[in-house]
């Protein structure tokens, strides 16, 4: 219980910093559709596997558990399982939190929860924010991993998705800051592109809201079933307050 409680407050700090020091930029919206397309689903399970995993562990979610999504037991062991043998293994990775901290500067935090945090602090919807982070890296030679982002500025973590999307840079001019005329503000214009990447834009952002569609899940597996049987109530208790308000008419027709 404890492992769980700091990991919440740790995606919660980490993605309430990134909005702080980003200026309250304005977030892209997620295409909300991708998250009951069960193939989006399983493609963004794969991403997530094969780029995320590498470093980050999703140590409140069990492997098995990707059969909710229409996997098989063996397309699991055969394409998304790396650290492990057994297919009722939690996502965790090999490398320990002290070696991350010694080669990486920081320990990853936990992605588990990282689409409900965001939410969860009251700042907006957390697949909003991770849709937007992923489509705003832009290259940066002043940082030490060569890579900034915009909705998260200074963040230790690199563009592990560079490939797909290419490499860009990001436009800024200088403005008077119209709050105070003895100020300047340093406003974002613009991505260009510098070198192309193997998908196009439009590629790249399916692929990004796809990975995000499969973190919303995770974070929640059992949404659907929950939205699908709060249905269900909502219209077995309408049918039940029709029902009981002529019972209630029948009963009492007679008294006076």
């Amino acid at each position: 219980m404890k492992k769980f409680i700091l990991s919440l407050l740790i995606s919660l700090g980490a993605v309430s910093a990134a909005h702080a020091a980003g200026g309250g930029i304005a977030w892209d919206k997620f295409p909300l559709e991708k998250s009951t397309d069960v193939a989006a689903l399983q493609n963004g399970a794969r991403t997530f596997a094969n780029y995320c995993l590498n470093c980050h562990n999703a140590s409140f979610m069990r492997y098995n558990r990707l059969r909710d999504i229409g996997l098989t037991e063996a397309q699991i062991k055969a394409n998304l399982m790396f650290a492990t043998e057994k297919v009722g293994d939690v996502m965790t990775v090999s490398m320990s939190a002290k070696n991350a901290k010694e080669w990486l500067g920081v320990v990853p935090p936990d992605l588990t929860l990282v689409a409900r945090s965001r939410s969860a602090a009251g700042q907006g919807s957390g697949s909003d924010y991770l849709y937007t982070f992923l489509r705003s890296y832009y290259r940066d030679d002043t940082k030490a991993t060569g890579w900034n982002n915009l909705a998260y500025p200074n963040a230790a973590m690199p563009h592990i998705l560079w490939e797909w999307q290419g490499q860009r840079a990001a436009k800024f001019v200088d403005e008077a800051d119209p709050h105070d005329a003895s100020k300047t503000v340093h406003r974002f214009v613009g991505f260009e592109q510098l070198t192309p990447g193997t998908k196009s834009q439009l590629e790249y952002d399916n692929a990004v809201a796809e990975l995000v569609a499969y973190l919303t899940w995770m974070a929640e597996p059992a949404q659907s079933t929950r939205t699908r049987l709060g249905v269900w109530v909502l219209l077995f208790l309408s049918v039940f307050v029709v029902v009981a308000w002529r019972l209630n008419a029948a009963f009492w027709k007679d008294i006076k």
